[in-house]
């Protein structure tokens, strides 16, 4: 899904000099989820993205298999899961192998005493239940039922409800999280069999760029662990980027698979 996107203020060439109108100095950061080699941006921060002031603790967060090679058939019942206050203690994995994992979420309540970062996963949202905003340091997405959020590894974010009754189905996929390529032509353009096109993705907006020194802590998940972190300074301080790397989203409402005279199969209903 190579589409170039842009919100804020930087320098007409990359890897240059960029000044505030006062003449302090901004901080680029390439942001991609594989190296140099995949998807990246480039972002520009008021102070440096690099400044850790403690790490206060660590602790496993790894999911505990209840049945480990198993061949039988199981009921999941997604919506009997008991809500939390918080999101992250709301997520329950219930699948799981070694490209993803698959779990259930019913937070009641915002994010709003720490950020999250997921470092070793690109993160699928869909919202079966629920309105808000999914704040980044890239930009905010509104979302409503039938939303998929797309969040890509290493982007710290905040989720932000408007309700109390929410339920989330959430995939963290090791692997980038892309269209398609039988939707798209060599150029990574969609085509006109796509079920959905460029037009129907909600892309960030409304940049919020905080220029705050403090203790602002970090949730990271980095190899089954959390470590809280404090930064010196707020992590939404971005004053403009640009490039390919970015969350996004795509309603279930847009999408409009190919249908005939009798079921047709799965990859129809692909999204990802």
């Amino acid at each position: 899904m190579p589409i170039y996107h842009k919100l804020g203020n930087f320098p007409q060439k990359r890897h240059t000099v960029f000044q505030s109108p006062q003449g302090k100095h901004y901080y680029e950061q390439l942001f991609g989820t594989e190296g140099f080699n995949g998807f990246s941006s480039l972002l520009y921060h008021v102070h440096r993205p690099t400044q850790v002031k403690e790490i206060l603790k660590s602790y496993s967060v790894a999911p505990k298999v209840a049945v480990d090679k198993n061949i039988k058939a199981l009921l999941l019942k997604g919506f009997d899961i008991k809500p939390a206050d918080d999101f992250l203690d709301s997520r329950k994995v219930v699948l799981l192998n070694s490209d993803c994992h698959i779990g259930l979420a019913a937070p009641k309540q915002s994010m709003k005493t720490y950020f999250y970062k997921n470092a070793d996963a690109d993160e699928m949202l869909f919202i079966h239940k629920g309105k808000g905003v999914l704040r980044t340091f890239m930009g905010n997405i509104p979302f409503e039922y039938g939303d998929y959020l797309i969040i890509p590894r290493g982007m710290i974010y905040q989720m932000e409800f408007e309700t109390a009754d929410n339920r989330i189905f959430f995939v963290e996929s090791f692997h980038p999280l892309y269209t398609p390529k039988r939707y798209k032509n060599t150029s990574g353009q969609h085509l006109e069999h796509s079920p959905f096109c460029e037009r129907d993705f909600k892309l960030p907006t409304e940049l919020e760029t905080h220029d705050q020194k403090g203790d602002f802590l970090i949730k990271i998940k980095k190899e089954g662990m959390m470590h809280e972190v404090l930064y010196a300074s707020h992590p939404f301080d971005v004053v403009g980027w640009d490039g390919y790397n970015f969350p996004w989203g795509i309603s279930i409402h847009n999408f409009e698979p190919i249908t005939g005279r009798v079921h047709q199969p799965p990859p129809v209903h692909q999204h990802f």
